[in-house]
């Protein structure tokens, strides 16, 4: 990866952890993420857990608040990650709090974490299960732009199709990652509930994805250089001049840098200003807060997105970035997602040009 820069945006690659059984969800570990408001979580209840048509599968690379999670009745892959200590399963914070995995990192700055992709044999345990049961089937899965997890889906699905035919499974590329990816599938459920179709569904989420954003910064680069994401001499220059990034994600889903600042509240306040420039104004719409173990940042942020015209009664959702992904960002991360303007608008113009490049290249075929 070239140096970073404020002019150029920059692609990082993350590979997440394989996954693991996907089932009901465990207990919550006390003070293992941030508490959502107890009326947010019953508007999910009564809007969202309805009896639906189609069975709804999501992972745990959405950073869900566990609460929220358990109303919206979806079934969950449990990805995996390498810790010093060997191999873990994102249990959704049940066996320890974040704040004891992320001041394990402040605390052991050297130490390695490391995360695979999943295997196709995996998901086609998981699809084929499904697949006995009859019910039509959405995957809402991590971006290709992070994570080749995505193709390992793909080919389970086409051997789920050849022994099962006339069952109906859609794998979606949900463009976007943690709690960014939660909202959309919080929308997902209700719109499966209002009765949609699987079909339609997917065609819903298709579009609907390149409306949610999130814009993100953190403490420290030494995560990304460490895992390889950056040059190690760019982090520890960034380290020395206190560089703190603000970062999203592309209509691809692959990470971008959108500045650089001098100082950490700089950073929360360009957030702020990218949530100003893009927010659709909709107030019907749950926005979510994500950190690791950047509990008083992200009161901040939820503080001034209050302050704003329209959002003095907002819900927000607030949870914990997880270990999958907390592995290759380290302790710190703090981020704003929401629905916003359609993110393809927004295209640079070499951006554009790849598109038309791409939609002609299927027309031909």
């Amino acid at each position: 990866m070239s140096e970073l820069s404020r002019e150029n945006e920059q692609h990082i690659d993350i590979q997440e952890g394989s996954a693991a059984n996907s089932g009901a969800l465990p207990p919550q570990n006390e003070g293992s993420t941030s508490a959502v408001a107890p009326l947010e979580v019953k508007r999910i209840g009564n809007a969202y857990h309805k009896k639906r048509t189609t069975c709804i599968i999501v992972d745990t690379t959405s950073d869900y608040n566990v609460e929220v999670l358990k109303q919206l009745g979806v079934e969950v892959i449990h990805f995996r990650y390498v810790g010093p200590d060997g191999e873990h399963e994102d249990d959704l914070w049940t066996s320890q709090t974040p704040h004891d995995f992320y001041e394990y990192m402040r605390k052991n700055p050297e130490a390695r974490f490391t995360t695979e992709a999943v295997t196709p044999g995996t998901y086609l345990e998981i699809f084929e299960n499904a697949a006995k049961e009859g019910t039509p089937t959405l995957y809402l899965c991590l971006s290709e732009g992070l994570s080749s997890t995505i193709n390992s889906a793909r080919q389970a699905a086409e051997m789920i199709a050849e022994k099962y035919p006339d069952f109906e499974l859609y794998v979606l590329d949900n463009c976007c990652d943690s709690a960014a990816a939660e909202l959309l599938a919080i929308e997902v459920v209700r719109q499966a509930s209002l009765g949609l179709t699987a079909e339609e569904l997917y065609a819903w989420a298709q579009d609907a994805r390149y409306f949610v954003h999130g814009y993100f910064t953190l403490d420290s680069l030494h995560w990304l250089g460490l895992g390889g994401r950056i040059p190690p001499a760019a982090a520890q220059l960034g380290g020395k001049l206190d560089m703190k990034p603000e970062l999203s994600y592309d209509t691809n889903g692959s990470l971008t840098l959108r500045g650089v600042c001098r100082g950490r509240k700089k950073a929360l306040r360009a957030i702020l200003q990218d949530f100003r420039d893009n927010y659709a104004h909709d107030s019907s719409l749950p926005l979510g807060i994500v950190s690791a173990d950047a509990d008083k940042d992200a009161d901040w942020i939820e503080a001034q997105v209050r302050k704003e015209k329209g959002c003095e009664d907002v819900a927000v959702i607030r949870s914990s970035v997880s270990p999958v992904l907390g592995s290759h960002v380290g302790p710190g991360m703090v981020a704003l997602c929401f629905w916003g303007v359609d993110r393809r608008e927004k295209l640079s113009l070499t951006d554009r040009i790849a598109r038309r490049v791409r939609k002609r290249g299927v027309d031909e075929k």
